[in-house]
């Protein structure tokens, strides 16, 4: 099951990123974190903004409402999703 934390702002979303992969990509869920992967290099954040146009695109939201909020020189990372409800963040589950 997906880790979603509710806030007043939107939902936290706990993320397991996986840099210089073949192609960008959501690959399912991996101890309640979304595991994610980029093509991006993990250096200077362009992992992290890779991430970041994955979930928008995703969720089809723009990429000022999703934020980085913890670990960005970490594979394990809080993202937070701006006016976005808990139904809509399932989403980003493969079926």
């Amino acid at each position: 099951m997906l880790n979603l934390q509710a806030t007043p702002e939107g939902i936290l979303l706990s993320v397991r990123a996986t840099a210089g992969a073949k192609k960008n990509a959501i690959q399912g869920i991996h101890d309640g974190m979304l595991k994610v992967s980029v093509t991006a290099a993990p250096e200077d954040g362009k992992a992290n903004a890779a991430i970041v146009v994955l979930l928008a695109k995703k969720l089809n939201i723009s990429k000022s409402r999703v934020q980085l909020v913890m670990g960005a020189t970490q594979r394990q990372k809080k993202f937070l999703l701006i006016d976005v409800e808990a139904a809509a963040a399932e989403q980003l589950i493969p079926m």
